[in-house]
């Protein structure tokens, strides 16, 4: 048991971080948080995160029991490889690595120029006094807050990284996965936070599509040759 646990989550936390970094979502939360509160950012981008890797968790372990374990082993060697040539070619086929960055960082600043336009607009003593009594709960259900939450939700839903989570929980200890999952993004968010825009313009991604393009390739082989327990 223990053995699994630790194998679901090494392999969990290393697909994780070589697909987070550089992804939009991950530039998208160096972004905001370089124009808003971090804390607000961060915490909801990590509840989005947290959110979807359960459930991508709870759709993987529930698969071998809607069809048969032998089934559900091998498409996730399928998608192992698949994402694994997926991520080789975008490598080799990428037009510009900062292309991702400037087309998420153009619609934000739309995005944040629409807010503070409308934002003039309000009532500034109303504000003073919102912002006095407003409590934490309240904070972190605050615009900015839910703006985070649905960025990354919704630009992770569909993704790469969670189809792959979904195989790997289809295949490896449940529990493992999740943790591992959840360490990853929170370790891939916090950098984004905390290391804003220039953190993001150095990351390489054709060096992170190459280190995720064979680790899925390899985590492919290793699922064709290991055995399915019936």
């Amino acid at each position: 048991m223990a053995t699994s646990v630790i194998q679901g989550f090494t392999k969990s936390l290393a697909m994780t971080v070589l697909s987070e970094i550089g992804d939009k979502t991950f530039f998208a939360a160096a972004i905001m948080a370089m124009r808003h509160p971090r804390r607000l950012v961060l915490s909801g981008c990590m509840t989005a995160l947290i959110v979807m890797t359960a459930l991508s968790v709870l759709v993987g372990w529930a698969a071998p029991n809607l069809i048969s374990r032998k089934w559900a082993h091998h498409i996730t060697t399928l998608l192992f490889l698949g994402f694994g040539l997926w991520s080789l070619w975008d490598a080799f086929h990428d037009e510009g690595e900062s292309e991702e960055l400037a087309e998420v960082e153009a619609k934000l600043d739309a995005d944040f120029k629409a807010n503070k336009k409308g934002s003039k607009d309000g009532n500034k003593d109303d504000d003073d006094v919102k912002k006095h009594n407003r409590s934490i709960l309240l904070q972190f259900l605050s615009p900015i807050y839910l703006k985070a939450f649905s960025i990354t939700f919704f630009g992770e839903w569909g993704d790469k990284s969670q189809l792959a989570t979904i195989g790997l929980a289809a295949d490896e200890n449940p529990l493992g996965v999740v943790l591992g999952g959840i360490l990853g993004q929170a370790l891939c968010t916090t950098a984004a936070v905390l290391g804003g825009r220039s953190l993001a313009s150095q990351i390489s991604e054709k060096i992170v599509a190459l280190s995720g393009g064979v680790l899925f390739i390899v985590f492919g082989i290793q699922s064709f040759l290991s055995t399915v327990a019936v």
